[in-house]
C-alpha cells in the first residue's frame, strides 16, 4: 500500500515540476533581482489555484499561459505571516537549497501544502 501511494505521489510530483517548468525564465529572472537586491538570501515563489495574498504577483492563472498563480516572497515573510515557525526557520535554512541553482516553491495543491526544490 505505502509503495503505491509513493508511485502517486512521485508521478504527481513528476507532473507538478513539468507544469511549473513553464515559469522557470520568470521565475529565475525574479530570483536573480531578489539576490542581487539583498531582498533576502532565501527567496521562495508560491503556486497556486486560489486566492492568496502573499508577496507580488508574478503571474496569474488565466492571465499567462499555465493553470498557476506564482507569487515571489521571502523566508522572512512567510516567517511574519506564520507559515514558517519561528522555531524552525534554523531547520529551514538548513535544507534550503541554493537559490543560484534551485527554486524553492511553496505548491498549494491538491497534494496539500509543500515546500519542493526546482532545479533552475
Amino acid at each position: 500500500m505505502k509503495k503505491e501511494a509513493d508511485k502517486v505521489s512521485s508521478e504527481k510530483f513528476i507532473q507538478l515540476e513539468k507544469e511549473l517548468s513553464i515559469y522557470n525564465k520568470m521565475m529565475g529572472d525574479a530570483s536573480d533581482i531578489i539576490l542581487d537586491q539583498d531582498v533576502t538570501e532565501y527567496p521562495i515563489f508560491v503556486a497556486h489555484q486560489q486566492t492568496m495574498e502573499i508577496g507580488l504577483v508574478l503571474a496569474e492563472r488565466g492571465k499567462v499561459k499555465g493553470n498557476w498563480t506564482i507569487h515571489a516572497t521571502s523566508m522572512e515573510e512567510m516567517v511574519y505571516k506564520q507559515i514558517i515557525k519561528e522555531e524552525n526557520i534554523e531547520e529551514f535554512k538548513k535544507v534550503f537549497k541554493d537559490p543560484k541553482y534551485h527554486f524553492c516553491v511553496f505548491v498549494l495543491s491538491e497534494l496539500g501544502a509543500q515546500f519542493i526544490f526546482l532545479s533552475r
